[in-house]
């Protein structure tokens, strides 16, 4: 009985798509592992979560399965770690002084927080490497391990206050602050913006208030906050806790103030936003080189569905 013209069709399709399969594997593209010079320095059960869940794609000691060496996939593999290593590389971290791996940490965490890593996609081909609440709880408690309550320190209070009143009275015409290293210049009005919302930081122990400009204010009141309008603008001012003689936190010295500043087309290249900050009461811009904003955007991407905003306006803010 000779076969129907249906399954000739059939086979020959199956014949073509091995072929063409068969022939993907030898485009493969080749994923090195580079020599590890300076790993994490971190304890057993925290280099355990961390070797689970990131290190695959975030070290040089990438370890795939058979499925992820196959043609097309590995195509996508090789494009992720690549731009997984040049974000975050556990095995050169050791490079970066302590507060910046410390850092570095912290949006480790901020992400698994978010759901944003591992990739929802790779956690569906790879769910062994889904970070539990568990392991969630070590790796906070690395960062921010328990401590007895600071003491009151009658002398850095004087300290801070004498810094704040400088800070709050100081005139914008006195300043003379040099413009980021990206070209934006230091927006010395913003403390007469209206708060949008605060935050504080439980791994370096910072307390942070973000204003808004009146385009920032008048989305709010219009419910216009995603995306937000071209020309809102964002000041986030960060400040070291500090326990006063009542066991109260206040805020203790300036650490810095960082803008976010809306331009869809101007800030293309950085998702619609430039960033700027500068560091203490004498304002030095941050950063090496106007690459620094790459480092905000990894920051700020696991919130690219609020258009890449942490903060929700405090009810009333408008």
């Amino acid at each position: 009985m000779k076969p129907s013209g249906s399954t000739r069709i059939a086979v020959c399709a199956a014949a073509v798509f091995i072929l063409l399969f068969a022939a993907l594997q030898l485009v493969r593209p080749r994923i090195e592992n580079p020599p590890v010079t300076a790993d994490l320095a971190a304890p057993l059960e925290v280099k355990q979560i961390l070797r689970n869940s990131c290190y695959n794609c975030h070290s040089n000691e990438t370890q795939l399965p058979w499925f992820d060496r196959l043609a097309p996939a590995s195509w996508l593999v090789a494009n992720d770690i690549k731009e997984a290593r040049r974000h975050l590389n556990f095995s050169e971290i050791g490079n970066l002084p302590a507060a910046q791996q410390k850092a570095t940490l912290y949006e480790v965490v901020n992400q698994v927080q978010l759901g944003a890593m591992p990739l929802p996609q790779y956690l569906l081909i790879h769910p062994h490497a889904r970070v539990s609440a568990e392991d969630l709880a070590v790796l906070k408690d690395y960062l921010n391990p328990s401590a007895p309550p600071a003491a009151p320190d009658d002398a850095a209070k004087a300290t801070a206050d004498t810094q704040y009143d400088k800070w709050i009275q100081v005139s914008s015409r006195t300043l003379t602050v040099q413009p980021e290293l990206n070209g934006i210049a230091y927006i010395p009005d913003y403390k007469n913006w209206k708060v949008v919302s605060t935050t504080d930081r439980f791994d370096n122990h910072t307390l942070r208030v973000i204003f808004g400009n009146d385009v920032a204010i008048r989305a709010i009141a219009e419910h216009r906050i995603n995306p937000w309008p071209d020309g809102t603008i964002f000041a986030k001012t960060a400040w070291a806790q500090q326990v006063d003689a009542n066991g109260d936190t206040r805020s203790g010295a300036f650490i810095q103030v960082e803008f976010m500043i809306k331009d869809s087309a101007k800030y293309a290249s950085t998702k619609g936003w430039g960033y700027a900050r500068w560091r203490g009461m004498d304002l030095k811009p941050y950063g090496k080189d106007a690459d620094f904003a790459n480092e905000c955007v990894g920051c700020h991407n696991p919130v690219r569905r609020n258009d890449y905003v942490y903060s929700f306006p405090l009810s009333g803010q408008q």
